[in-house]
């Protein structure tokens, strides 16, 4: 797209840095550190989504179950209070992956991921939970001619460049998809804390401030050491993601990206009628370095994507956070999308870790003799999946067989990404070669070996 220009950049830089939808005074207050010994029967490591839907429907699924979530930060301080707010009905990244990867059983994941996503509303309306959610479904527009040969016009779905510009008008459209019962807009953090409240309401125990060091099975229970205290539970649920995980086996199986987003001031009602958008659907275009896009309760517009970043060494840091150069793409970018909203200032920016694999979605497992289960990998689409990686962790920790455990999507595993400085350069080729795919409309020789053999990088 366009280079970046000084006006562009400015449209951002006097903005706020920080996630828009944790900027707020209705954020509830941080809940007390760990205090000294804790047992109970279920320990949830990590107050996120994958946690935070463990933790709840543990109580849901047996009331007297003693249950107990341990945050490190405070509850959606990272990936859920960060993301753009797409709840996909998707497990498993997309049709294309999941036919590619489990041709037998797409059709039976693609139901799951359907009822995921109705239970994920029933569970918001029982609880009362006010995160703007809204069932809008997704346009996949092509913006280059490469891209649009990868569309079926004889898809149902499918709108050429006239018809998807009916829906939101930009001169870059060349044609897409809408799929209309798949995806839902949300505020994640409102989601969070409302999860929190009903899972503290069903008799869950939430502390916060509080990062587990060690887990190590001591007696026939698991053991997690922290800086304030010690939680002794039967059963130990997994739901650090990105972070780097307590069990020593999963140390190569994910790498974290950093994605970035900005988040504009209210449009004007002539503003929006100047792109239409009547629809309010969520929107992601078709490149492999792609944008997603859509609009809030008040008329903002939430732009990220684009850039997906790793850093030599797996590393997390509070530096990583802030990209100057990300944002500025990004702003010149939406401008070359929608030339009609030049002027509109962005009033947030910010950056958020995803957990990425080599399957590009959630994986699961078990260890210390079955007390305690993982999930993690989401690759950007946990919003809605981490329902379902709740489900399957206890699933698991249960024992018992069922229709999610007999998956062969849930028996695998993806294959690990080599130790450094291997992954970085792995993953500096293979990013390299997806920009260029971009520009030149093909994979080249590197991408196609990746593809050859099921692996890859992606946020």
């Amino acid at each position: 797209m366009a280079i970046v220009s000084t006006s562009d950049s400015a449209s951002w830089a006097d903005g706020t840095a920080a996630p828009f939808w944790l900027d707020t005074p209705d954020r509830p207050a941080a809940r007390p550190p760990l205090d000294g010994e804790v047992r109970t029967n279920l320990a949830v490591v990590g107050g996120g989504f994958t946690g935070l839907w463990t933790a709840l429907m543990a109580k849901e699924r047996e009331p007297v179950r003693d249950v107990v979530l341990i945050e490190a930060r405070r509850i959606a301080e990272e990936a859920t209070g960060r993301n753009g707010g797409f709840c996909s009905a998707s497990l498993t990244h997309g049709e294309a992956n999941g036919r590619e990867r489990w041709p037998d059983e797409y059709d039976q994941l693609h139901r799951l991921g359907l009822e995921n996503l109705d239970e994920i509303e029933a569970t918001i309306r029982r609880h009362g939970i006010d995160c703007d959610f809204n069932r809008t479904g997704e346009l996949t527009v092509a913006t280059r001619p490469h891209e649009l040969a990868d569309f079926d016009p004889g898809d149902p779905d499918f709108l050429d460049a006239e018809a998807i510009r009916g829906e939101l008008d930009s001169p870059t459209y060349l044609g897409g998809t809408w799929d209309r019962e798949g995806t839902a807009m949300l505020d994640p953090a409102r989601l969070a804390w409302g999860l929190a409240a009903a899972a503290e309401a069903a008799g869950v125990r939430i502390v916060e401030q509080t990062p587990v060091t060690r887990l190590q099975s001591r007696g026939g229970r698991v053991v997690l050491t922290t800086a304030t205290g010690t939680v002794v539970a039967d059963r130990v649920a997994l739901a650090t993601n990105a972070f780097p995980p307590l069990l020593r086996r999963l140390r190569l199986h994910t790498v974290p990206v950093w994605d970035y987003v900005l988040m504009s001031a209210p449009l004007t009602d002539d503003q929006l009628a100047s792109i239409g958008w009547q629809g309010r659907q969520g929107v992601a275009d078709s490149g492999n370095q792609f944008h997603y896009y859509r609009l809030t309760a008040d008329n903002r517009i939430l732009w990220g994507g684009f850039d997906a970043v790793h850093h030599f060494g797996r590393t997390i840091s509070e530096g990583h956070r802030d990209r100057p150069q990300t944002y500025a793409a990004l702003a010149t970018n939406f401008f070359t999308t929608f030339p009609q909203l030049a002027g509109l200032r962005f009033t947030h920016h910010w950056g958020g870790v995803i957990d990425t694999c080599t399957r590009f979605c959630a994986f699961f497992g078990t260890a210390h003799a079955g007390r305690v289960a993982y999930a993690t990998g989401y690759t950007g689409l946990g919003v809605g999946a981490s329902r379902f990686g709740a489900n399957v962790m206890l699933d698991l920790l249960s024992g018992q067989e069922t229709e999610r455990t007999r998956l062969e999507m849930v028996r695998t595993r993806p294959l690990p990404f080599p130790p450094e400085p291997f992954a970085w350069i792995g993953i500096a080729i293979t990013t390299w070669s997806l920009k260029r795919a971009d520009r030149r409309g093909r994979r080249n020789l590197w991408l196609r070996v990746l593809d050859r053999f099921g692996l890859g990088f992606d946020s």
